[in-house]
């Protein structure tokens, strides 16, 4: 995959002139490297690195240093952010070491994570790749004092790398190589970890009146289905109900899309692949708490039998929809999955993911998702979990008047409303909302978050995977203690 593969070492195991990065606190550059730091103005602040090419480190070794500042009273936070800037200057190697030694292990593991999310890349698909091109770092090596003692954190950071890897993959692969089908078939991962996989398509979508999400993928050769994950735990409580908008790709249907930019909709599955992400880390840390995760998967397409403006179509819920426009998709494929998982789960809580509107970017950019609840503990606890893994919300309205701009004249609910300057992000939470009834409730729209244009000092281009980390921590945070149901 293109995630790095990390390892823990010792000093001993290092291999010779492999480029080292040196975490800095600010004013204790090592003695080795004050009078070169002096001349550089390096001191160790935040974001601050000194590439040294062919430094005698120790001894005759000669090798890249990179000294990358950590500031002052470091958290782990800032070891993430010292970690991604010492991949993004260092990425003309394949292979790297960091070295954590004498660090608490928070902030060494937070140097190699910060490193691996910056070191991912986009899977290619050509045969050869151009001489010009800086070779992608495909392993981190953590030095450490005690490289036997490996420890939970390190292991969950080990998994938690795949996991997010995983997520960043799926939604980086063109759409004729991950249709519906082949999005189930790569779920074959999760099985191994203990993960059970179940499949819902064809005729299973009408046994199950699951009318929205089959009405969405009919017009494409490449049917709809709903995938099913099942994650047991081992705490005999009801599961959380983690739900994932899964459009392999979005033509905006009969209300077609422009054309400029919907290459980029072979992405309106991050939603769905954040949920997988977060299962496989789930299951790899061996929670104790029962999640599930239903996966809406269709492709939104034209074709002689597509569905059309002005339709009324039977939800799973029971609801009559009628269709006001064929590109505002995801909120129903999202409001039948999200009915399936109340009736058969019956879970304590549910959370969907989507890139559901460009409403959300216009509104928070692309640093914070938008959150909707039904619930303030809900949004309190995911809020929380948010800023321990920098993956920021931002609660927004959910009003009755967004309720009631959705009356129909001929259903239960409209899908959306026509016109320009409407609170489409809002409207959609909305109508999301009418499917749930009264459990707890809550709605990210990573419509701004689920991709970086270009690279930055987080994220290399492409796939964040943004949602894996949030809703991992939610689960450790919120939902492991028996005896706080």
């Amino acid at each position: 995959m293109p995630s790095p593969e990390l390892r823990l070492i010792g000093a001993e195991a290092l291999t010779p002139c492999l480029p080292v990065v040196l975490p800095v606190m600010r004013g204790a550059v090592p003695a080795a490297f004050a009078t070169v730091a002096k001349i550089a103005g390096f001191t160790g602040k935040p974001d601050e690195t000194l590439r040294l090419n062919g430094h005698a480190a120790s001894g005759n070794d000669a090798r890249i240093v990179l000294l990358v500042g950590l500031g002052r009273d470091a958290k782990e936070a800032d070891a993430e952010a010292a970690g991604a800037c010492a991949a993004a200057t260092v990425s003309d190697r394949a292979h790297l070491a960091i070295d954590g030694r004498g660090l608490p292990r928070a902030l060494a593991v937070g140097l190699a994570v910060g490193a691996a999310q910056r070191a991912w890349r986009f899977p290619v698909h050509r045969q050869g790749a151009p001489a010009e091109e800086e070779p992608a770092i495909n392993r981190i090596d953590l030095i450490v004092d005690d490289p036997d003692r490996v420890g939970r954190r390190w292991l969950a950071a080990r998994d938690m790398n795949q996991a997010q890897g995983f997520a960043r993959d799926l939604v980086a692969e063109p759409s004729n190589s991950l249709t519906p089908a082949a999005f189930l078939r790569r779920l074959s991962l999760l099985e191994e970890a203990g993960i059970g996989v179940e499949v819902i398509s064809g005729e299973g979508l009408a046994s199950e009146r699951l009318g929205l999400l089959a009405a969405v993928g009919r017009g494409s050769a490449n049917p709809p289905a709903l995938g099913i994950l099942t994650w047991p735990g081992a705490l005999p409580l009801a599961p959380v109900a983690l739900v994932g908008k899964g459009m392999t790709f979005d033509t905006g249907g009969i209300s077609i899309k422009p054309a400029h930019g919907m290459w980029d909709m072979r992405g309106d599955m991050a939603g769905a692949a954040a949920c997988v992400g977060a299962m496989l880390a789930i299951a790899r840390r061996k929670s104790p708490a029962p999640v599930v995760a239903v996966l809406a998967l269709a492709e939104n397409m034209i074709g002689a039998d597509a569905y059309r403006p002005g339709d009324v179509i039977r939800s799973h819920h029971g609801q009559t929809v009628q269709i006001i426009d064929t590109d505002a998709e995801g909120r129903l494929i999202l409001a039948d999955a999200i009915s399936y998982a109340i009736a058969r789960f019956k879970p304590r809580a549910v959370i969907d993911l989507a890139t559901l509107t460009g409403a959300v970017v216009v509104a928070l950019g692309h640093e914070m998702a938008g959150l909707y609840d039904n619930d303030a503990v809900l949004a309190a606890n995911l809020s929380a979990a948010g800023l321990a893994v920098q993956e920021r919300l931002w609660r927004m309205p959910v009003t009755e008047g967004d309720r009631e701009a959705l009356v129909s004249d001929i259903a239960d609910i409209k899908q959306c409303i026509d016109g320009r300057m409407v609170p489409d992000a809002s409207l959609g939470a909305a109508f999301i909302r009418a499917f749930v009834t009264e459990t707890p409730w809550a709605h990210l729209d990573i419509g701004g978050t689920e991709l970086r244009e270009e690279a930055d000092t987080h994220y290399a281009k492409g796939p964040t995977g943004f949602g894996v980390r949030l809703l991992d921590r939610l689960i450790a945070l919120r939902y492991e203690d028996p005896d706080h149901p």
